[in-house]
């Protein structure tokens, strides 16, 4: 998606007549949403600076310009795009990353990482260079259309308040991998970028470069679990970009700190669902075992497991490896203090606080987990706590880092790489479940495909038409009691509505995300979490409801056979406004999740009528 398009001629006319910042904000506002005053400025002030660099007839009027292009499959934006043909008549794209900064400094044992000030303070932030040669990337991995037609990308920075001194922080060494990629310019470097643009740009874009890109075929999102044999083969399948590089580079440093000093050092990461959070995670698995350091991949949900296990058997690494290399989170109960080098725990939020079947080994899964390694990861989202049993919380990490005088980091992650990029549809999501409120009441931004059906045969068939490459899968809320005795057997129905019955995921398979007749059943939470399709259908049960003015939930409506509140009936004997204050988190967490589980799309089927209609009415806004 672009925010505002033109031709170079209609660009300068519009800076020229000073109607350019209200051009782009008056379409930024239609096509995403409200922008704040540093947003505003940054364009009055940079729009200027481009206008001057674009005034040279060697430029063709006829060239495309475009501000605030959506990367496909993301939430981040580029600045400025300037589309033509080159001297050879081939369609030509130079991108260009603007920035405000002043000063800068370098940061030493990172890869392309930089301070400067943001947000009012010193930070650590991605090289302008990486920054605009990781966007460039993105563009080419998935817009298929640049690939088909051979479209050339050409990125580059243009810092022009920055007045570059010799050896200057920017163009230290340590960076020259990106700036021989993506050429840096300051505020003297007016001449050098527009020599740049006119290497690439030499005749009008004549050929709609700039529709077929926004129009562009997008590839398939890569999944984790399709990727993971390569990425353990140490090829990179997966462009990390701003606070993703920051904190993958923030964990590298710290784990070999801790590898020369035995210091325990411990790293937090925050981020809600498609952040990254799981590629950054296998990323840092596969690069500290390249540096031997003896490194373990931990989640307590065993199903991302199971499917990992699935994926790379057969493959090079033996069956007893994997097993090693992948761990439930109970199992560091009896491990010696730094007995491993790092230890990366995915979907924190999942961890409990005894370990064993019955919750009777060990003393606190945080604990022995920090214990057993020098350096920790947390990955962690509150809003996926899904059980009673779900103990691991931001708080709790920091009383065993101060038990064990762990030196400590918090970082969070916020671009948004699944929902089609759309950080809107999941702050849309936490208000309309009034999990919390958000600024998008009223709509997201992007192409989410998001519907509310009107059956669960409808919902059913719409999900058996998108799984066109296994990538679309029902699931369901737990209100429906799995039956003992069909367990195995996807011809015995657990869930039932009206007219249409269908069978819970089957308890003899571990990898029932990606099986191939999975789609003829329905997957609960503990399946799914920590995975993702293209599609998900959502069934949601009783347990959530509408009622006129709120959403309520009700514990009661559960099925006997949900493990997750087990024991919440006795907490509400003993404290009813607490039970129901734990079990609304989790109840209103679990669809949350699920209703994330989708890259492309999430169609929703609600038992309660009342509640169908509050959410047909949420969509209707859009």
């Amino acid at each position: 998606m672009i925010v505002y398009e033109a031709s170079k001629a209609e660009f300068v006319d519009s800076v020229f007549s000073g109607s350019i910042t209200d051009e782009i904000y008056e379409m930024y506002q239609q096509k995403i949403g409200k922008s704040g005053k540093s947003q505003i400025m940054s364009w009055e002030n940079s729009m200027q600076y481009m206008y001057r660099v674009l005034e040279d007839s060697e430029i063709p009027d006829d060239c495309g310009v475009a501000i605030e292009f959506t990367i496909p499959t993301t939430s981040k934006r580029i600045d400025f795009i300037i589309t033509g043909l080159n001297q050879f008549q081939d369609d030509s794209v130079v991108i260009i990353e603007l920035k405000q900064w002043s000063e800068a400094q370098k940061v030493e044992g990172k890869d392309g990482v930089v301070k400067t000030i943001l947000g009012g303070g010193l930070r650590e932030t991605t090289h302008p260079s990486y920054q605009v040669w990781s966007y460039a990337s993105l563009i080419k991995n998935f817009n298929q259309t640049v690939e088909e037609d051979e479209i050339g990308l050409h990125p580059c920075a243009y810092l022009h308040n920055y007045d570059f001194i010799e050896e200057d922080p920017l163009t230290d060494e340590i960076y020259k991998p990106y700036f021989d990629e993506a050429p840096l310019y300051g505020k003297r470097d007016a001449l050098k970028l527009r020599n740049f643009i006119k290497k690439y740009i030499r005749y009008g874009d004549n050929s709609d470069i700039l529709l077929r890109i926004d129009n562009g075929k997008i590839r398939p999102s890569k999944k984790l679990q399709d990727t993971l044999a390569s990425m353990l083969d140490g090829n990179k399948e997966f462009v990390m970009i701003d606070e993703q590089k920051i904190c993958y580079e923030l964990a590298i440093k710290m784990a070999r700190e801790s590898y020369l000093d035995d210091k325990k050092r411990v790293l937090i990461v925050e981020g809600g669902p498609g952040t990254g959070k799981s590629v950054v995670a296998i990323n840092l698995l596969v690069d500290l075992m390249a540096d031997d350091m003896l490194s373990l991949y931990v989640t307590k949900n065993s199903a991302p497991r199971n499917v990992f296990f699935e994926k790379l058997k057969g493959g090079k690494h033996s069956l007893s490896y994997l097993k090693n290399l992948f761990k439930g989170s109970g199992s560091f109960t009896a491990s010696e203090s730094n007995e491993f080098d790092a230890i990366i725990v995915d979907e924190a939020h999942r961890l409990n606080k005894k370990s064993g079947l019955f919750s009777n080994l060990g003393e606190n899964q945080v604990k022995e987990i920090i214990n057993a390694a020098k350096f920790s990861v947390f990955f962690i989202d509150k809003h996926q706590k899904i059980s009673l049993k779900d103990y691991g919380s931001v708080e709790a990490i920091y009383e065993f880092c101060n038990y064990f005088d762990a030196e400590v980091e918090h970082i969070k992650l916020e671009s948004q790489f699944r929902c089609n990029g759309s950080d809107g549809y999941l702050s849309w999501l936490n208000d309309v479940l009034e999990i919390e409120e958000t600024a998008n009441f009223d709509g997201f931004d992007f192409d989410y495909d998001f519907r509310v059906v009107d059956s669960p045969s409808e919902l059913r068939d719409l999900i058996f038409e998108k799984n066109t490459d296994n990538n679309a899968r029902l699931l369901a809320g737990y209100c429906w009691d799995w039956i003992k005795e069909g367990k195995n057997n996807t011809d015995v129905h657990d869930i039932v509505i009206d007219d249409f019955s269908m069978s819970w995921n089957l308890g003899n398979s571990d990898t029932w995300a990606i099986d191939e007749d999975s789609v003829n059943e329905i997957g609960c939470i503990h399946t799914s979490q920590g995975l993702e399709f293209d599609y998900v259908g959502v069934i949601i049960g009783e347990d959530m409801r509408f009622d006129g003015e709120h959403i309520v939930t009700d514990f009661e409506k559960r099925a006997r056979t949900d493990q997750s509140l087990k024991g919440i009936k006795k907490m509400y004997k003993e404290n009813s406004v607490g039970a129901l204050e734990i079990a609304d988190e989790i109840i209103k967490n679990t669809y949350r999740t699920l209703m994330t589980r989708g890259m492309k799309g999430c169609y929703i089927y609600c038992e309660d009528m009342e509640l169908q209609t509050y959410f047909k009415e949420k969509l209707s806004r859009l």
